[in-house]
């Protein structure tokens, strides 16, 4: 089994009224190779008549952003001409390579009549030799996850890529990522398999758990010994953890804002390219 390495809290970080927290990157952590950001926004109930999110239109370049919509719904829209709606329990998945500006916001609907709204958005570097692929845009509704059941009723994995259980998860990552979220009822117990050598990204979302004797409460990241080929987790309440696994790059990073390469001069050239209007291919005018 593996051992717990050390343990991140995730720092507060308001954005304007919306709640948010952050593990990483954060004091003493820098990535966990492969991934980069995790936000954690709300939980939190908006009133009717709200300005929704403000994650208007941004550009990105370099990496892939994996956005779940636990509770309430959020709107995409990107310069690749991808719109989509994805209500409660839905994962948006994008991929940014060479470039893209995208919009994050909260549906007409969701401004108009307010509702709670939680919502985890992961960043995901990709390697050198796919930095500048061509975007991408996935965006899968809850009934499209497999939400596969663990032994002796522990709970329940929601598998969005990788396989588990003979089950193949709806995305297709294109560095073979591995990503779930994962239910455990309070006193249950579950081992998960992780495969050697692979990085494993372990943040409580709400809830507490138990792994290797060490006590972990909500919005708490795990980083994990490479000791061994599973981890065991116990669950002292009811739980929701976002849990993957995927091959370290062990590539430099170099992040300037919204744009993550490998050297300085790749991220000059990201922003010249930005302001040459390189990524508006069909600039959103949300």
């Amino acid at each position: 089994m593996r051992t717990v390495a050390h343990l991140y809290p995730a720092l507060r970080d308001d954005i304007g009224d919306l709640t948010t927290r952050r593990p990483v990157p954060g004091p003493g952590l820098d990535q966990i190779d492969p991934f980069l950001f995790l936000n954690h926004h709300g939980p939190q109930t908006y009133a009717p008549g709200n300005a929704g999110l403000p994650f208007g239109p941004h550009p990105h370049r370099g990496f892939e952003t994996v956005t779940f919509i636990l509770d309430g719904s959020l709107a995409h829209y990107d310069t690749g001409g991808h719109e989509s709606i994805i209500e409660t329990g839905g994962v948006q998945w994008m991929t940014a390579g060479s470039g893209l500006v995208h919009a994050e916001l909260s549906p007409p609907a969701f401004k108009r009549d307010g509702g709670p709204m939680e919502i985890l958005q992961l960043w995901v570097n990709l390697p050198a030799r796919l930095k500048m692929t061509d975007p991408r845009y996935i965006g899968v509704s809850r009934d499209r996850i497999p939400s596969l059941p663990l032994p002796n009723g522990a709970g329940q994995l929601n598998l969005v890529s990788g396989a588990f259980d003979g089950a193949v998860g709806p995305i297709e990552s294109l560095t073979d990522v591995f990503m779930s979220t994962v239910e455990l009822n309070g006193g249950a117990s579950v081992t998960l398999p992780v495969p050697a050598s692979r990085s494993v990204f372990l943040y409580v979302v709400r809830g507490a758990i138990r792994i290797d004797g060490v006590d972990v409460d909500r919005w708490n990241l795990v980083r994990m010994n490479d000791d061994g080929d599973a981890v065991t987790i116990e669950a002292l309440a009811d739980t929701v953890l976002l849990f993957g696994h995927a091959d370290p790059l062990g590539e430099p990073v170099v992040a300037r804002g919204p744009f993550v390469m490998n050297t300085e001069q790749e991220i000059r050239q990201a922003i010249a390219d930005y302001q040459a209007g390189k990524f508006d291919r069909a600039q959103p005018d949300r």
